[in-house]
């Protein structure tokens, strides 16, 4: 008989598992195209947690609608149940098991944090002042040797600047060449803005009087949506911008392109929007200037 019911729950663990690990492969349906490496990175993080939490979710649900269905009490039966002290095996197992599976998710997501590396050398012991990164850093090579590509990244309410410093070009779309490890340093002019790229799973806060390391690695070509992930201010919903992952051939036209090109005011959807403020007469904060740049879509 125990070996039975041994039997059983090892098949109905079996049959759980693998429901798991279907909905957990399924999970990466649900997220943007993956476009960095970053971004398989985090995908493979979060189908783990789901298959995790989808056999904790169908084992417990489970537990209870067969507890409802076959070990409820009778009608009329309005006896207490029997009189159980406690059970130290059970005690030790329901203790150890979540314990476990913590530590399994802390190392695992640790692990991913530190496989990622977006954050610059020692950014956490030591945030560079404006002063001392007046500039992006210059050009070195990856581990696959190629060239790193080096923007400055300006937020403010509500526009984004990227700055290619070695070109001395300005603009309001942010260009990356497709395999390439991607160095950006990260400030803002005002309030705590987010760096956030969804296809790309990255996300930094852009600090006022501080300029922040970040990196990552493009993978997919296309046109991707930037956006603030931080409420910084009437406007914020405005405060987006494209990225576009190129061939290198393609990232160096553009590069060659703007240059060329005079530096002119951008259009700035907030600007526009605090325009209506005399119509309606809203009480609202006014915007930092529209940015001036060689470039704008």
């Amino acid at each position: 008989m125990k070996f039975k019911i041994i039997l059983t729950l090892v098949a109905i663990t079996l049959i759980l598992g693998s429901i798991s690990i279907w909905v957990g492969q399924l999970s990466y349906s649900w997220l943007p195209p993956q476009a960095s490496i970053e971004s398989q990175l985090v995908d493979n993080l979060f189908s783990f947690l789901v298959t995790l939490g989808t056999f904790i979710f169908l084992g417990v649900t489970g537990t209870i609608i067969f507890s409802v269905l076959f070990h409820r009490a009778g009608k009329y039966d309005l006896s207490d149940g029997p009189a159980i002290e406690g059970n130290v095996t059970l005690e030790i197992v329901w203790t150890t098991i979540p314990l476990l599976l913590v530590l399994w998710i802390a190392v695992y997501s640790y692990q991913t944090y530190q496989e990622m590396a977006i954050r610059g050398p020692m950014e956490m012991a030591h945030l560079h002042m404006p002063e001392m990164s007046s500039t992006a850093y210059a050009e070195t090579l990856d581990e696959t040797g190629k060239p790193i590509t080096s923007i400055e990244v300006e937020a403010k309410q509500w526009a984004w600047v990227f700055r290619y410093p070695e070109e001395n070009i300005t603009s309001t779309e942010l260009h990356l060449p497709v395999d390439h490890r991607a160095h950006l340093v990260l400030r803002s002019q005002d309030v705590i803005h987010g760096f956030f790229i969804p296809a790309f799973r990255v996300k930094q806060d852009a600090i006022p009087q501080q300029a922040i390391d970040f990196e990552f690695t493009p993978i997919l070509t296309g046109k991707y949506r930037l956006r603030d992930s931080q409420y910084s201010g009437t406007y914020f919903a405005a405060m987006q911008a494209d990225v576009v992952v190129e061939s290198v051939a393609d990232y160096e036209n553009w590069l060659a392109e703007a240059s060329q090109n005079e530096p002119s005011t951008a259009p700035n959807q907030a600007i526009k929007e605090y325009a209506l403020r005399e119509q309606n007469g809203w009480a609202t904060v006014v915007p930092a200037e529209a940015p001036v740049v060689n470039y704008h879509p």
